[in-house]
């Protein structure tokens, strides 16, 4: 692959990772929303059980919950590949660490999907990682706006003083 060809798109592909990260958060936030409400529901009784039932959670959180299992990974690929286009080389640290293990989780998570109907224990397992998920991922785009500044700052070149 001759990377020079890309030469022209590299200071845009620096924005396309960190741009989607933020999207997917608040995707993310979507599908903990909606989970909390498949769990209202699930607990509700008579006339609330029925009317909560209408909102279709279940099928919704389920939904984005694949959306957002698939643009996590890709996007964990995505970032990763950028990095090495920009740099010639992966950044191994935290950030990197973290974001395999968000993919790790989230994939776990969704691994659980078929055995919640019959344990409760499944279903805690499932809210537990997807709750751990979420703290990563909020850590993620601090760090992730970190990296930005560094990008930022190496484009503007070097700061006087």
């Amino acid at each position: 692959m001759n990377l020079e060809n890309l030469a022209a798109l590299k200071p845009y592909l620096s924005f396309f990772h960190p741009i989607t990260m933020w999207l997917l958060l608040v995707v993310a936030l979507y599908a903990m929303y909606l989970g909390v409400q498949v769990r209202r529901t699930r607990l509700a009784d008579g006339d609330i059980k029925k009317e909560m039932v209408k909102g279709r959670f279940a099928i919704r959180h389920h939904q984005i919950g694949s959306i957002l299992l698939a643009l996590m990974v890709i996007g964990a690929i995505g970032g990763m590949t950028v990095t090495y286009l920009n740099s010639g080389k992966i950044a191994i640290g935290p950030h990197l660490f973290a974001g395999l293990g968000m993919v790790g989780l989230i994939s776990t998570s969704a691994a659980l999907v078929p055995f919640m109907q019959k344990h409760d224990w499944v279903r805690n397992l499932h809210i537990s990682l997807n709750i751990i998920l979420l703290g990563l991922f909020g850590w993620q785009a601090v760090t992730g706006v970190q990296i930005v500044q560094k990008i930022l700052s190496s484009m503007n070149g070097p700061a006087a003083g």
